[in-house]
């Protein structure tokens, strides 16, 4: 009856561990606070928090004052507590067509000038197939246009197309094109909602000489835009204007207490960014305050910062709210291709991202069982009276469509732990990007759950005596062996 006896024990004592977790993290939060911080983050004062206005100096300036607080530590190499980017603002241009053929594309019905300068004149097309690097070689590009597919092979999601086009036109910079024209040809993805998307001001990472090139897209779903087709091009664009904007993420450090786990790093994140301003709801309001995305997860995030602050963890904490989530994934983006700490010393990412909640007895976990440490969120929530689930959206793609995956990419092990939702339905879309998104409509009992489990959830991990890792099987396992030579 040995073995039985010692495993009872075991059990006993980590079940008592945890109980002693909870109740201390239950009676160090202070809700009056969290709530008064999501109250002002959400509040109409700030504008929705569009990175493009200049209330978000108000965010920036606000979470990095309550880390400075905290005695969160800043990062070497940082700006204080933030990291700053280089971003381009891009308007459209007044007017914009291109005569490819016999065809005419027209700037907002079947075609887009998503970044560059005006420009006009007959040129000479050159097809570089999907524009990678080795699409370029051998080609002469002075003085001509390149024309590409747009993404490339398996990185079909709107992140992948927007950070691949980037990539495509300092390539054609550099060859000496004119400009470069993409081939929009994704059946999945509606041509019109694109348009109504993208035909208006958009944000990218400034690229220097590159963002002067002028990078277009036309639609060509039926893939008629190749050999014969592409002789010389007419184009007229006039009236595009550019600006530079500087963004900052907020971040900052919390040193673990293990001697040899501290080396390691758990990165706790949320973007802070949402919409601004846009079109009025039927009452008038045209402020999308932007509660439930994502000021309720930058929340989570700021006070998982104040307790751990004060109870270190074994392994050591990055504190991160990115910016620009909402204009591609752009803050996150910048730190994991310039990141502060050596991403192979990055363990693990638990992301904050959301869209909104329709059952309040569940956390919806995106990724949920795709890495080893997972089992370390159920218990958390489940601690707190609330069940851990899987995606219940698949069809929306999520995972792809937050912070998260900037990480995962990198083979860091990284799910994002959202709202209970349980469909992507009428009550979600009710707030979501809508200006109805708001503090006074949000259950903030509900609030105080999700904002402790988070930080037990952070905890746990940060102590566990193994390092994450992908489940075998897993898109991103191999990246997860190259980046910890595993």
């Amino acid at each position: 009856m040995l073995k039985p006896l010692i495993t009872l024990g075991l059990v006993l004592t980590f079940g008592t561990l945890t109980f002693a977790q909870k109740k201390d993290i239950e009676k160090k939060f202070k809700a009056k606070e969290a709530i008064e911080d999501f109250t002002y983050l959400a509040s109409d004062e700030l504008m929705g928090r569009d990175p493009a206005r200049p209330e978000m100096e108000l965010a920036y300036t606000y979470i990095a004052e309550q880390l400075e607080s905290y005695k969160v530590m800043p990062i070497p190499g940082a700006d204080g507590y933030f990291q700053n980017i280089p971003f381009r603002m891009s308007s459209p241009p007044k007017s914009g067509s291109i005569k490819i053929g016999d065809k005419t594309y027209s700037q907002g019905q079947n075609m887009l000038v998503l970044d560059g300068k005006s420009f006009s004149g007959s040129y000479e097309l050159i097809d570089v197939g999907f524009g990678l690097e080795e699409d370029f070689k051998g080609k002469d590009l002075k003085g001509k246009i390149a024309i590409a597919n747009v993404g490339a092979p398996n990185r079909m999601n709107p992140a992948d197309l927007f950070s691949l086009g980037g990539e495509k036109t300092k390539r054609a910079q550099e060859a000496g094109a004119v400009a470069l024209i993409e081939r929009f040809n994704i059946p999945s993805i509606p041509w019109q909602l694109l348009s109504n998307f993208l035909n208006r001001t958009q944000m990218t990472l400034d690229q220097g000489a590159a963002s002067e090139l002028p990078y277009l897209w036309v639609e060509d779903a039926k893939n008629t835009l190749t050999g014969d087709a592409l002789q010389t091009t007419t184009a007229q664009v006039e009236g595009k204007v550019n600006k530079s904007v500087e963004g900052k993420n907020v971040i900052g450090w919390i040193e673990g207490t293990d001697p040899v786990l501290k080396n390691e790093y758990v990165l706790l994140s949320a973007h802070y960014d949402h919409v601004g301003v846009g079109t009025p709801d039927a009452q008038g309001d045209s402020i999308y305050n932007g509660a439930r995305d994502n000021a309720v997860g930058t929340v989570a995030v700021m006070n998982a910062a104040k307790y751990f602050a004060k109870n270190p963890p074994k392994r050591s904490l990055i504190i991160a709210l990115w910016t620009a989530e909402e204009k591609g994934l752009l803050g996150s983006a910048y730190f994991a291709n310039n990141p502060l700490i050596p991403l192979n010393q990055i363990i693990y990412n638990l992301n904050i991202d959301n869209g909104g909640y329709n059952d309040t007895s569940v956390i919806t976990v995106i990724g949920l069982g795709r890495t080893t440490a997972d089992f370390l969120i159920e218990e958390a929530v489940s601690e707190f009276g609330v069940k851990a689930i899987a995606d219940a959206a698949p069809e929306q793609g999520l995972y792809d469509r937050s912070d998260n995956v900037n990480f995962a990419r990198k083979g860091i092990p990284a799910p994002t732990f959202s709202l209970g939702f349980t469909a992507f339905d009428d009550q979600i879309n009710k707030y979501y990007h809508k200006p109805g998104d708001q503090v006074d409509n949000f259950d903030l009992d509900y609030a105080q759950i999700y904002w402790k489990s988070y930080i037990l959830a952070a905890q746990k991990i940060a102590n566990w005596d193994q390092q994450p890792q992908w489940k075998e099987g897993d898109k991103y396992e191999e990246a997860g062996k190259q980046l910890y030579g595993k």
